[in-house]
């Protein structure tokens, strides 16, 4: 009988071991890349892009309208119907015109390309195009060019774009590559071109824009001998010769056509040289894979995606949500060539010594989520882009604020750099000089540039020094927190002691009788009148950047409960907090930011500004209006339509307060190492840590009306307080909550 009960004891085990581990192969074979949309955020102000690019690729291939305004920052608005080509360098989601270099356009006829342009009106190969042609896919793009009977296909993998183009009936094949028209910001300074030989043409886009000091180099290579050629420099053909170079250089590539109609081309750039062009290139010469390609780029995108998996019935929940994990990692950007070498904005080339160096860094916006959500799905990747935020330091003697091509913007505020080292540090990454990131941290702070000369003299900036005073002021005071947790860290007390205090810059802006952060002049008594906390001047004689008063007078992230005790205590702040959100969304003045979008009251999510704001109430000991408004802000400012996005996705971060969020936390103070607790949307949300550990969210019962917490168990035990650590989410294990469709007001009000 015993021998009966083990062998049907162990029989059990064996069924339900098989029955987890079926489950487990199910979920990583799960193709997860069939619910990212990449269309959406391409309409609205979302400005992304919908071409081809696998996770922080170099090269991002997509399609361009030809379009120079803001909507098109891009390249491309879901709006229009003209396509003249595709370029190999694209932003994602940022309110910048730049990049769009190297340029390519499938043609079926010989074409004059010496006329004068003035915009695409004038483009002799510019096609219309319709969405019911259009494919976009993670690591892939097609569309059916209508002018040209030509279907183009994208995909890339990390440094090579593939292009393939069908050609219909019996038409001359041919491909033109211009070099020479620009949009939005971008100005050519030089440019050349080379056919090296019947597969093979090289050369260079030197341009300046945001970035003054774009250099791309170029390689192309064609799956079929060119026949023919024509080159055009400065609106003239150049005959009897291969390589031309001037402002404005174009080529049209003629090819002979086989029983298939079928033309492939792969791109490699470099910011060094075409030799490092060369060796970028996936495969040989005769090399040509495209499904290849495409499928491989499916499976890289699918073992990101699956590093967070979500369980609920609704796909469009989990459209929108891959959508948004898929946005989080095209940028930063791979900049350095498969050698190691990149090119510096002094024209230095230099090595990254066995790691990869990364660009466009939007440091502004992806400092508050995007950052946050790498150090638990991509940590070695962190430590690689603190890596390349040094090497930008040791060439211009402070840390990143926006790099664009290796290229300082200077744009917009803050030295947000600090945070994203403070928070990876303090949370146990390694990989990175950390005493040579606390002295760039420190040099970088206690500089004379962007304002810290009135910083460090006043105390604040003073209204009457500089424009945006008051966000500026807010935003250096948290990245002074953020060097005094690393000199506490390193034991430099002194150092602490100093920052700690500078840290507290914000309590010179409060006003006591408005309640609102406010403009403080020099003389350290007189405010900036007149005031109307709805006010907004973009970018001029404006005390907040791309705001007003009432969507940037929160950022107090590293003493949140001194804020509230600054506004007479629980109540009295979360009755403000209460009154943002219901105001009216009317906004005053003559120069009105466009970046303030996406406006419940005056609560602003299309700005990142805004995105720890409906987290506060955990603080003022009201968690169930967190819980309302973080909802309220899922359900009404993301959409599975290309206007899916309330305002910029820059470069990540608007998405990535959608992943967080919809899991049900937020990096409230990035480097502080906890996560603030929302209302999690989805039934189960597992995390993958490593191969071996992995942190479950349950949300039973969770539904578009049981958005309140109920209850929850930290690994069985009972969890009452609103925030996790980030050190229980690595460990592993599961985060129980029970939902319903009224507020608990006794849960998580003592933490």
């Amino acid at each position: 009988m015993r021998y009966f009960s083990l062998l049907f004891f162990m029989s059990i085990f064996l069924i339900l071991s098989c029955s987890e581990q079926e489950k487990e192969q199910k979920t990583q074979k799960e193709n997860l890349t069939k619910f990212v949309d990449p269309f959406i955020g391409t309409g609205g102000h979302g400005h992304t892009y919908p071409g081809a690019t696998v996770p922080f690729g170099m090269i991002q291939i997509s399609p361009d309208n030809g379009i120079s305004k803001w909507d098109w920052c891009s390249g491309y608005h879901y709006s229009d119907s003209i396509m003249i080509g595709f370029s190999h360098l694209h932003l994602s989601g940022t309110g910048i015109g730049d990049l769009l270099d190297i340029r390519m356009m499938p043609v079926n006829k010989k074409l004059d390309l010496t006329k004068e342009v003035k915009n695409r009106d004038d483009l002799p190969y510019k096609s219309h195009y319709s969405h019911d042609e259009e494919v976009a896919e993670a690591g892939y793009y097609s569309v059916f060019l209508k002018d040209f009977n030509v279907k183009a296909e994208l995909t890339s993998d990390q440094r090579t774009a593939f292009h393939r183009y069908t050609f219909k009936d019996n038409v001359q094949e041919s491909v033109v590559l211009d070099l020479g028209f620009t949009i939005n910001w971008d100005r050519v300074l030089k440019s050349s071109v080379t056919v090296e030989d019947e597969f093979t043409v090289s050369g260079y886009r030197f341009s300046s824009g945001w970035a003054k000091n774009q250099k791309v180099f170029f390689v192309a290579r064609f799956s079929k001998p060119i026949t023919n050629f024509d080159l055009i420099k400065d609106g003239k053909y150049i005959k009897e010769t291969k390589t031309i170079t001037g402002i404005k250089s174009a080529t049209q590539l003629f090819f002979d056509k086989d029983k298939k109609g079928q033309l492939e081309v792969k791109v490699s750039v470099s910011s060094v040289s075409i030799k490092n062009a060369k060796e970028n290139m996936t495969g040989t010469k005769s090399d040509f894979t495209f499904d290849q390609a495409k499928t491989n780029a499916k499976r890289i995108w699918n073992k990101d995606l699956s590093k967070i998996v979500v369980e609920t019935p609704a796909d469009s929940l989990k459209s929108i949500f891959y959508t948004a994990l898929y946005h989080t990692q095209i940028a930063p950007v791979t900049f350095s060539d498969a050698n190691g070498e990149f090119r510096l904005e002094n024209d230095t080339i230099v090595s990254s010594k066995g790691i990869t160096a990364y660009s466009t860094l939007s440091l502004w916006d992806t400092f508050r989520a995007e950052h946050p959500l790498l150090t638990i799905i991509d940590p070695e990747k962190v430590s690689d882009m603190i890596n390349s935020m040094l090497m930008y330091f040791d060439e211009r003697g402070s840390l990143p604020v926006w790099t664009l091509y290796a290229n300082e913007t200077n744009t917009m505020t803050g030295y947000h750099s600090i945070p994203v080292i403070a928070e990876a540090y303090l949370k146990g990454i390694k990989g990175f000089d950390i005493k040579k990131a606390y002295k760039a941290m420190k040099n970088t702070l206690m500089g004379e540039e962007r304002g810290l000369k009135f910083y460090k003299e006043y105390g604040y900036i003073p209204f009457d020094k500089l424009d945006e005073s008051v966000t500026i002021t807010l935003e250096y005071a948290y990245d002074d927190w953020c060097v005094a947790q690393i000199a506490k860290e390193l034991g430099e007390e002194e150092d602490y002691k100093y920052f700690l205090n500078r840290s507290k810059a914000y309590q010179h802006l409060y006003d006591p009788k408005s309640g609102f952060m406010r403009g403080l002049s020099s003389d350290g008594k007189s405010w900036h009148e007149p005031f109307d906390p709805k006010f907004s001047a973009h970018r001029v004689h404006a005390d907040y950047t791309e705001g007003n008063a009432w969507q940037h007078s929160w950022f107090v992230l590293q003493d949140t409960p001194k804020l509230i005790e600054m506004h007479g205590g629980n109540a009295s702040f979360s009755k403000m907090l209460e009154q943002l959100f219901a105001e009216s969304s009317e906004l005053k003045g003559d120069n009105v930011s466009p970046d303030i979008s996406g406006l419940i009251g005056q609560y602003a999510h299309g700005n990142e500004p805004s995105h720890h704001i409906a987290y506060m109430f955990n603080f003022s000991g009201q968690p169930w209006r967190t819980q309302y408004w973080v909802r309220e802000i899922l359900k009404t400012q993301y959409f599975s339509t290309p206007d899916g996005l309330s305002g910029n996705e820059d470069c990540g971060q608007m998405s990535a307060w959608y992943v967080f969020s919809a899991m049900g936390l937020y990096p409230y103070n990035p480097a502080s190492g906890e996560y603030q607790i929302g209302s999690p949307v989805f039934e189960k949300t597992t995390i993958k840590i490593s191969d071996k550990v992995s942190f479950s969210i349950i949300a039973e019962n969770a539904s578009p009306e049981n958005i309140y917490i109920q209850s929850a168990k930290l690994n069985g035990k009972e969890f009452n307080r609103t925030f996790i650590t980030h050190k229980e989410i690595k460990q592993g294990g599961e985060l129980h909550f029970i939902m319903g469709d009224k507020p608990n007001k006794n849960w998580g009000i003592k933490n």
